[in-house]
């Protein structure tokens, strides 16, 4: 997210609240006895490309054994697929257009099966395709979307699966001023789509939208979204903060799946600069860890927090990986990582990996997350 708008953005949000006045509850305290950051090496970064300008990742097992590690290029209007185990630059899909197989700045992806969805910010849809081919299956929310950009999907019935976009619209001239808190139960869309036997057909339910609206808990600038289907929870990385000297601070918000919100967040001053990319570590159906990144400068930081109660675990940061947006953490055995990784995007220009097994060595996890 955009750093020089957020001035503006601040100057804005403080009109809004100023003509909507809501009831001010108290912070919650800073977070203390916060394990220390280590520093975990890379596995590998990939050669650096500037003008893909990388956003979000996803991985996919391909049917040869080999792992794809697929990501949003912004400014090419496209999909760049690495080699996970290696950082090899296997092939790029698509270009600009609007028809299908088609991008207008792709932002958002997630993978389902074989099934791969990308947000489009610019074409205001979620496109859906088949791999291994990237076959175009049809698109949805274009009706409904101003400006989607990130996803989570969960699969609720063979063939069903319950789809989450967040929606970052903004107003203004250079679009860069948050609405009005009255507009934003509009942050986060959920659809219904349904899948035929022979998974190229589906249908699609508006399930409607969701966010809180109050002063101190409202979604203002979103992107990041991911679920614990355990526990029914879904967190939402609020990238906003007030900047220096304001009472609005970055931070990741729990909702239920149906939308409700539940106003937990991790405490105040959790995340220093803006809460980026966050997926969910799971090691066993009711164990494991939140991951997500906080975008500190000059590098990203890796915050964890345990799966039911949100407690620091501690973070990790790479030797050089920095400007983190999207962030894809695969737990299952690669032939390069045999307790799976953790992939960044590094400076908007490549990709990089983190083993989990050093990880969780380095933090003292949970020892079945490494098993």
């Amino acid at each position: 997210m955009s750093k020089n708008a957020l001035f503006s953005i601040a100057a804005a949000v403080c009109l809004a609240a100023c003509t909507t006045p809501a009831p001010r509850t108290p912070a919650p305290p800073p977070p203390a006895n916060v394990p220390p950051t280590v520093v975990i090496p890379e596995r590998y970064v990939s050669a650096e490309d500037p003008r893909d300008e990388l956003d979000s990742l996803a991985t996919w097992p391909a049917e040869d054994g080999q792992t794809w590690l697929i990501a949003t290029a912004k400014s090419t209007h496209s999909l760049v697929v690495f080699d996970a185990d290696t950082g090899e630059r296997l092939r790029s899909f698509g270009h600009k257009g609007q028809a299908p197989g088609e991008f207008k700045r792709p932002n958002g992806i997630a993978v389902q099966g074989d099934h791969l969805f990308v947000a489009e910010r610019d074409n205001h849809r979620v496109q859906v395709f088949l791999l291994p081919d990237f076959t175009p299956l049809g698109t949805f929310g274009a009706d409904q979307l101003r400006s989607p950009y990130g996803l989570w999907i969960h699969e609720s019935a063979p063939g069903e699966y319950e789809v989450y976009v967040t929606d970052s619209f903004m107003e203004g001239e250079h679009y860069d001023v948050v609405p009005p808190f009255d507009q934003l139960d509009r942050r986060v869309r959920r659809y219904r789509i349904m899948f035929g036997d022979d998974q190229a057909r589906f249908t699609v339910r508006d399930e409607g939208s969701f966010g809180d609206t109050s002063e101190a808990k409202a979604l203002r600038i979103v992107e990041s979204i991911a679920g614990d289907p355990a526990q029914q929870r879904l967190l939402v990385a609020d990238e906003f903060t007030s900047g220096e000297g304001g009472t609005h601070a970055s931070n990741l918000r729990e909702y239920t799946f149906d939308g409700k919100p539940t106003g937990r967040e991790l405490p105040v001053g959790t995340f220093e600069a803006e809460a980026e990319g966050v997926a969910l570590w799971s090691c066993t159906p009711d164990a494991g860890y939140w991951v997500a990144a906080d975008q500190r400068y000059p590098q990203t930081h890796f915050l964890l927090f345990d799966r039911d109660t949100l407690a620091s675990r501690g973070g990790f940061m790479g030797e050089v990986t920095a400007h983190t947006d999207g962030i894809a953490l695969h737990a299952a055995t690669t032939a390069a990582f045999p307790a799976g990784a953790l992939f960044a995007v590094h400076d908007d220009k490549a990709v990089a990996a983190f083993d989990l097994g050093e990880v969780a060595r380095a933090l003292d996890l949970d020892t079945r997350c490494t098993q």
